[in-house]
């Protein structure tokens, strides 16, 4: 599988923000690599038929082995974006409630990731 230069770019912000100790770029960066690792995952339907059963296990050579999705750098973007606009609206309903401290945590990363989403789409 051919590694998306978006996806590349989320491995190598994530090491800056690690060192750079920005803990809320690192929680926003980690969890949109997590939408994006879950947008590549497949449905257990498609998995090879078990060569048998404990529990709910499946057992046997190659039980495992589903290929993932490839994901195109515009699926990638498309993650990114919407990990964005969940943040924008769960801020929005935190403000709502009153609870502007939460809101300002997910302003801040909605901001990280747009920063990202900038800084990658210029050197693109």
């Amino acid at each position: 599988m051919t590694e998306v230069r978006l996806r590349r770019r989320l491995g190598e912000s994530l090491k800056v923000a690690l060192r750079e100790r920005d803990t809320i770029a690192v929680a926003a960066i980690r969890s949109a690599m997590s939408a994006v690792d879950n947008a590549e995952a497949v449905d257990r339907s498609h998995a090879p038929p078990p060569t048998g059963v404990i529990g709910d296990v499946r057992l046997g050579v190659g039980a495992g082995e589903v290929a993932r999705r490839e994901l195109s750098e515009d699926d990638v973007l498309e993650i990114v974006r919407a990990e964005v606009g969940e943040r924008r609206i769960a801020a929005a309903e935190y403000e709502r409630l009153g609870r502007a401290e939460h809101a300002g945590r997910l302003k801040a990363e909605a901001a990280a990731l747009v920063s990202f989403l900038e800084t990658a789409l210029k050197t693109t």
